[in-house]
C-alpha cells in the first residue's frame, strides 16, 4: 500500500492510486472511521502499576484523569456507589454479658453468704466447702476434657472439704495437715490405675488441692476471729466492688489493653478503676465494720485487694486460654462457673487475712 492512502480525506472515497474509488459499504466506511478517528490522551501510569484494559476503561469513564484529582471536596467520606453497600454503622459498646441474670445471681449469692455469715457462722463454712467442691468438680472436669489429664476428684474434694472445716477448727495448723494429707491421697488414689500419665494427673492433683481449697482455707481462719462475719464481709465486698470497678470504668473508657495476650477485655484505666474502688470500700469498712481498724489501713487493704483480684482474675484467664474455653462452666447465668467467680477470690484471700492479722490481730 501506498503511503499516501493514510493522508486521504475522509469520505472522498480514495482507495489507492491504481484501484479506483473505494467500494462503498459499511466495512470499509468503519475501517476508514476507525482509521481517521482522533486518539484520547491517556496520562502515563508510573511503571509497577499494572492494570487491564477494562479496569484503564472503567478509569477514564468514572474516575478521575489523574491521581492527585479529589473528585469529592470531602475525602474522608468514601463515594458510595451501586456496587458496593453503605459502610455500616458503628455499633453501640455491648456490655459483654447476660447483666440482668447477672444481678439476680449476685443478689441470690448475696443473701445467703450474709444470711450464713451472721446467723450461724459454721454454715458458711459449709457453704465454703460447698463451693470448693464444686469448684473442683469443674476444674478437674475441663483438665479432662480438654487435655486428657485426670486429676482425681474423690480424694480431693474429700481432702478439700475436710481442709476448710480444719483451718476453722484448729486454724493455720489444721490447715497444712489437712493440705499435706490430701496430696498424699491423691498420689495413693492415682497408683490404682496404670501408670501411663500418672505424673501429670498427680501433679494437676495436688495443683488443684492448694489452688481451689487451701487457699479457700484463709476465709475460714478469718471467720474465727471474734469480728469474723465483718472480716468475711469486708474480704468479698471489697474484692466484688473491685471487679465492679475494673468492670465498669474498662468498659467505659478503657482503650489501653493491660494484658492483650491473656485477658484481651481487660484494660489499665480498668484496673485504675479497680484501685480506686477498693481504696474507697476499703476505707469505709476498716473505719465502720473492723474493730480497732483505721481508714488509712483501709486504703492499704483496698491497693492489696486490687492488686491480687486482677492477678487472680488474670491467672484463670491463663488457665483457661491453655485450655481454649471461654467459661470454667454454666452452673451461674451470667457468670459461667464457680470458679469463674472463685478465680478473684482465692488469691485474695490470704492478702486479706495477712493484712487482718498485721492491722488488728487475730482475736
Amino acid at each position: 500500500m501506498n503511503d499516501s492512502s493514510w493522508g486521504a480525506p475522509a469520505g472522498s472515497g480514495y482507495w489507492g492510486p491504481d484501484q479506483g474509488p473505494a467500494p462503498a459499504g459499511p466495512a470499509y466506511d468503519g475501517l476508514q472511521a476507525a482509521q481517521t478517528r482522533p486518539m484520547p490522551i491517556v496520562p502515563d501510569v508510573p511503571a509497577g502499576d499494572h492494570q487491564d484494559d477494562h479496569d484503564r476503561g472503567a478509569a477514564q469513564r468514572s474516575g478521575p484523569l489523574f491521581r492527585d484529582e479529589t473528585p469529592n471536596e470531602h475525602p474522608q467520606e468514601p463515594m458510595s456507589s451501586p456496587s458496593q453497600p453503605a459502610p455500616a454503622a458503628p455499633q453501640k459498646k455491648s456490655a459483654g454479658r447476660d447483666l440482668g441474670a447477672a444481678i439476680g445471681v449476685g443478689v441470690g449469692l448475696g443473701a445467703v453468704i450474709i444470711a450464713s455469715l451472721f446467723i450461724w457462722k459454721a454454715a458458711f463454712v459449709g457453704v465454703i466447702a460447698v463451693a470448693v467442691v464444686v469448684g473442683l468438680w469443674e476444674l478437674t472436669s475441663r483438665l479432662q476434657e480438654r487435655k486428657g489429664i485426670k486429676a482425681p476428684l474423690v480424694p480431693l474434694a474429700v481432702g478439700g472439704a475436710a481442709m476448710v472445716v480444719a483451718g476453722y477448727v484448729r486454724g493455720a495448723e489444721g490447715a497444712w495437715v489437712a493440705m499435706a494429707l490430701t496430696a498424699l491421697a491423691v498420689l495413693v488414689w492415682r497408683m490404682t490405675e496404670p501408670p501411663e500419665g500418672y505424673l501429670k494427673d498427680v501433679t494437676a492433683g495436688v495443683f488443684a488441692a492448694f489452688y481451689v481449697p487451701f487457699l479457700a482455707t484463709f476465709v475460714a481462719l478469718m471467720l474465727t476471729a471474734d469480728d469474723g462475719p465483718e472480716r468475711v464481709l469486708t474480704f468479698l465486698v471489697l474484692t466484688v466492688v473491685s471487679d465492679t470497678g475494673a468492670y465498669a470504668i474498662g468498659w467505659r473508657f478503657g482503650k489501653h489493653k493491660l494484658a492483650p495476650r491473656i485477658s484481651p477485655g481487660k484494660t489499665r484505666e480498668g484496673l485504675l478503676g479497680a484501685v480506686a474502688f477498693a481504696m474507697a470500700a476499703g476505707a469505709l469498712c476498716m473505719e465502720f465494720l473492723i474493730d480497732g481498724g483505721s481508714w488509712w489501713q483501709g486504703l492499704l487493704l483496698g491497693l492489696a485487694v486490687a492488686a491480687s483480684a486482677t492477678l487472680g482474675d488474670l491467672g484463670e484467664s491463663m488457665i483457661k486460654r491453655d485450655l481454649g474455653i471461654k467459661d470454667m462452666g454454666t452452673l451461674l447465668p451470667g457468670h459461667g462457673g464457680i470458679m469463674d467467680r472463685l478465680d478473684s477470690l482465692l488469691p485474695t484471700a490470704p492478702v486479706v487475712w495477712l493484712l487482718f492479722v498485721l492491722f488488728v490481730g487475730t482475736a
